[in-house]
């Protein structure tokens, strides 16, 4: 006996299909024109306007390769395979990556990638090589398309290429999450807080993690901030005050100093600072330092 719910459900997607389709007929000649007719599908409601965004990206993906969305080789977070375990550890935990591209000589020799847990390991093992725990490192041209980038990704288990130009030079890096990100948006990671939770987190070694949005005069007030009284009148966060007077959008790991304080960029995304580690600095250290330097 068929169930009599099963008829209906049928219907329905059907009905969702043929309305699509109809849509789609004549065949759109160009992916500009097939995004059009999405785009007029959900006007009508046919798909939601997450559908149409995840839909575009993927008809977009088939004209990017590799090189349109690598992170640039001279701005790659990549580990010295000689470094010390403490640089390496402090490295790793600045930059909050999950993945390492480990070089040896120069920064163009990458021998390996390392996974920021398996470096927890030489601390258990303090005669353990940090070679041994390297992963076999993928290369991909510049010219590699997004969806044969995808595949390979997903095939081999990668998450992480190095990119290469035509003469074998690192051109820089891409991963399963920057191909992902062209379908479905940015992905949010552990430094994405949403703001009603918060946006000054108090760190172990004495220092804070400050979003980058953070209002410039919270800012001045949680860390004594020295500023031109002009500040406030024009920049709203502290991050817009930083990009300013560094005159460009910091990159990560850049280091800004405002008067005692330091500020280090912890993650930029589109465009904009997210997280600053500040780190605030006593002013008889600072005098100090200054008259060791004497």
């Amino acid at each position: 006996m068929s169930d009599p719910h099963s008829a209906p459900e049928r219907d329905a997607k059907r009905s969702f299909w043929q309305r699509f389709q109809e849509f789609l007929h004549p065949s759109p000649d160009t992916p500009d024109e097939l995004i059009q007719a999405l785009a007029e599908a959900e006007d009508k409601a046919i798909i939601s306007p997450e559908a149409l965004s995840m839909l575009e990206g993927v008809i977009r993906m088939a004209d990017r390769t590799a090189s349109d969305i690598m992170v640039p080789a001279p701005r790659m977070d990549v580990l010295d395979i000689h470094a010390p375990f403490e640089a390496l550890l402090d490295q790793v935990i600045r930059t909050a990556h999950s993945r390492f591209p480990v070089y040896e000589g120069t920064r163009e020799n990458i021998i390996g990638v390392l996974m920021a847990k398996d470096l927890l390991k030489l601390q258990r093992s303090p005669t353990l090589h940090l070679r041994a725990l390297l992963r076999p490192v993928n290369f991909v041209p510049e010219t590699k398309g997004l969806y044969d980038l995808l595949r390979e990704f997903r095939s081999n288990r990668y998450h992480l290429s190095m990119v290469i130009d035509e003469f074998g030079n690192i051109s820089g890096l891409v991963t399963m999450e920057d191909v992902l990100e062209q379908i479905v948006g940015t992905i949010e990671d552990e430094f994405d807080i949403p703001e009603e939770e918060g946006d000054i987190f108090a760190l172990a070694d004495g220092s804070y993690r400050v979003a980058g949005d953070l209002d410039l005069a919270r800012a001045i007030s949680a860390f004594d901030l020295q500023l031109p009284s002009s500040a406030l009148e024009d920049f709203d966060t502290l991050g817009g005050y930083v990009s300013h007077a560094m005159g460009h959008v910091p990159r990560r790991g850049e280091v800004w100093h405002l008067g005692t304080v330091e500020l280090r960029v912890l993650l930029t995304k589109g465009g904009a600072v997210r997280w600053f580690q500040v780190r605030c600095q006593d002013q008889d250290d600072t005098q100090d330092e200054e008259g060791s330097k004497a």
